[in-house]
């Protein structure tokens, strides 16, 4: 397995992105329109519900910190899952692997999503008086474990999805119930043990609540680990690089 080549990942990507956001610039408004209304409905159904949120004064702040890092991990994973079948005419050439078919995935969901978060971020900064002080350290860092856990996850993916094709769907139900017990809808430390114990080995709750530490200088998010978030996705994705290594001839003949 080599290194992927940059000419073929850029290519690959150029590819990926005429697929899914297509040749008009409707696509890539979609793109920042589906967090945008996510966000505001959360907003708005929760602000009625409560005078303030968990952190903060601004609502949409609140929930877009906690919606972004997931819906980058939600979307990535699935994708990086797929990376295979998308491409599969494509590594039949010997010149492309499937180490470039899921880094240009990878790479152009990285690129998507920064522009989307900071373009969602300013708009709030610019819609309304948040309050919040940014630290860009905590931020970044937050980032970068979503990445990591993300990429883990989609390259062992890509392997359950073509070797086990019902995992696709099984991995879709399983993914279901994240969206709740990721804390976007509050944070990890307003919950009592044991019920705080258990949420922590969820590790968007280490990402998410990263990223509220880049906003909100009085939240500690004393309960984040990059040891336990950065170490379970390099095991994930060694063991998918290696399954992927070990039977990809297999894959592309099935």
């Amino acid at each position: 397995m080599r290194f992927a080549l940059p000419r073929i990942v850029f290519a690959l990507m150029m590819r990926e992105m005429n697929t899914t956001y297509g040749r008009s610039a409707l696509g890539y408004v979609w793109a920042i329109l589906e967090p945008v209304a996510a966000i505001a409905l959360l907003s708005i159904a929760f602000s009625i519900a409560f005078r303030s949120p968990a952190l903060g004064v601004s609502f949409p702040l609140f929930y877009a910190t906690g919606y972004l890092p997931f819906m980058f991990y939600s979307e990535t994973t699935g994708n990086l899952g797929s990376a295979i079948q998308f491409n599969r005419q494509l590594l039949f050439y010997p010149r492309v692997t499937f180490m470039d078919a899921l880094v240009a995935r990878f790479a152009l969901k990285v690129l998507t999503h920064a522009l989307v978060f900071c373009i969602v971020i300013s708009g709030i900064f610019l819609l309304e008086d948040t309050r919040a002080v940014i630290r860009v350290e905590y931020i970044l860092s937050s980032l970068a474990m979503a990445a990591a856990f993300a990429f883990g996850i989609g390259v062992l993916n890509c392997f359950l999805f073509e070797f086990f094709p019902f995992w696709q769907r099984v991995w879709s139900i399983i993914n279901r119930p994240m969206f709740i017990i990721s804390t976007i809808f509050f944070t990890v430390e307003s919950l009592a043990d044991p019920f705080r114990t258990i949420l922590l080995y969820n590790p968007l709750v280490h990402i998410v609540s990263e990223m509220r530490r880049g906003f909100y200088p009085f939240y500690e998010g004393v309960h984040v680990s990059y040891l336990y978030v950065y170490s379970l996705a390099i095991i994930l994705a060694a063991a998918g690089f290696f399954l992927l290594k070990r039977y990809h001839r297999v894959i592309l003949d099935i």
